[in-house]
């Protein structure tokens, strides 16, 4: 066949979760939570001022145990910062060390909290500016609602169109997601089929413009990325080969996210009418979304908790339940390069 998957030491080469650095053919790490591999991976890389910022990141995740939804943002915004300067100083990234994002409001005309009013503000240079430029994201705008943020997010998307009863998904579910070699071209590109619930034109049409349908097998439909680069061996990939899949990787990563769990779920960025669809990545936008509450929580307690018995409450408390997870399991594979599982425990057969 002309067509084949791409291996690496004998392993299928599939989309990654760290977007720069990835460890393309690593064994996956299966953990509960990654605060103990990260540390020992920083402090095998001599990394002590990040390994400093990381137990600081684990300090306060772990006094944000069992606190109330209206309280908690405070602990995971420092959490997430300490977390990402971890994966600032570990990548050798100069940056201000003040948090680079401020609480803003769309319009100054309602004085009660909403989501579509709340948000913030990007600046030149701080912690979030400085992850932003690390991940090569080249969103443009600067200001957004956390209506924006939360319609951006992969892992509480489906709560925010549940909230929002007429909106269309915008993250298509993605299955046998896979980085394929023409034999005959001597190239590289990603492959998937859409979730059988989202199999048909209508779906097509939405795709990202990096994404196109390749065929239709069945009742599958095959997609495929528009773009591909060199390679010269599906089997055995020489240095080049590896590079250009790396860089090829990173710019595919931007329309193709995903959720965490026993197992990793992937999701294409589709086109859809709602929010606008923002060219950020979920670690910027969960970074400055819980920077926005945790501002909230220390200067209108009371608003916020009034608003979180209100009517968007459970997308609210959904992203304060869910973001702790996600942002964590994403940053550890930025920092470590590898890929990080909860177990599946399966009784014996």
């Amino acid at each position: 066949m002309a067509i084949i998957p791409i291996k690496l030491n004998g392993k299928s080469i599939k989309p990654h979760k760290a977007i720069i650095s990835p460890i393309l053919n690593s064994k996956n790490v299966l953990t509960n939570a990654p605060w103990d591999f990260v540390d020992l991976w920083l402090r095998k890389e001599k990394q002590e001022e990040a390994v400093f910022f990381w137990n600081q990141a684990r300090e306060f995740n772990k006094a944000s145990t069992d606190l109330p939804t209206q309280s908690a943002p405070l602990l995971h915004y420092y959490s997430f910062m300490n977390a990402t300067k971890a994966l600032l100083s570990a990548k050798g990234v100069t940056y201000n060390k003040y948090h680079g994002v401020s609480p803003t409001q769309i319009s100054s005309t309602s004085p009660k909290i909403s989501i579509s009013n709340e948000g913030v503000k990007i600046k030149p240079d701080g912690v979030l500016p400085a992850l932003s430029a690390y991940l090569g994201e080249s969103e443009t705008l600067k200001t957004h609602s956390l209506q924006e943020i939360f319609f951006n997010l992969p892992y509480i998307h489906r709560t925010y169109c549940l909230t929002y009863s007429n909106q269309k998904d915008m993250f298509i579910p993605l299955r046998e997601c896979e980085y394929v070699h023409d034999n005959r071209a001597k190239t590289a590109f990603f492959r998937a089929k859409l979730s059988k619930d989202f199999s048909s034109q209508h779906i097509v049409k939405r795709l990202p413009s990096t994404i196109i349908l390749d065929s239709i097998i069945g009742q599958d439909y095959v997609v495929k990325s528009v773009a591909s680069v060199p390679f010269t061996k599906a089997s055995r990939p020489t240095n080049g080969d590896i590079q250009n899949l790396l860089s090829f990787h990173k710019g595919l990563r931007q329309d193709i996210q995903y959720i965490n769990g026993v197992q990793t779920l992937w999701y294409a960025k589709s086109n859809v009418n709602g929010p606008r669809r923002l060219s950020r990545f979920p670690l910027t936008l969960t970074l400055a979304a819980m920077h926005c509450l945790s501002d909230l929580c220390r200067y209108r307690p009371i608003e916020l908790s009034s608003f979180l018995t209100g009517q968007k409450n459970w997308l609210l408390s959904e992203f304060i339940q869910q973001a702790p997870l996600q942002f964590l399991d994403e940053i550890a594979s930025e920092i470590t390069g590898y890929q990080f599982l909860v177990p599946n425990i399966r009784p014996a057969a």
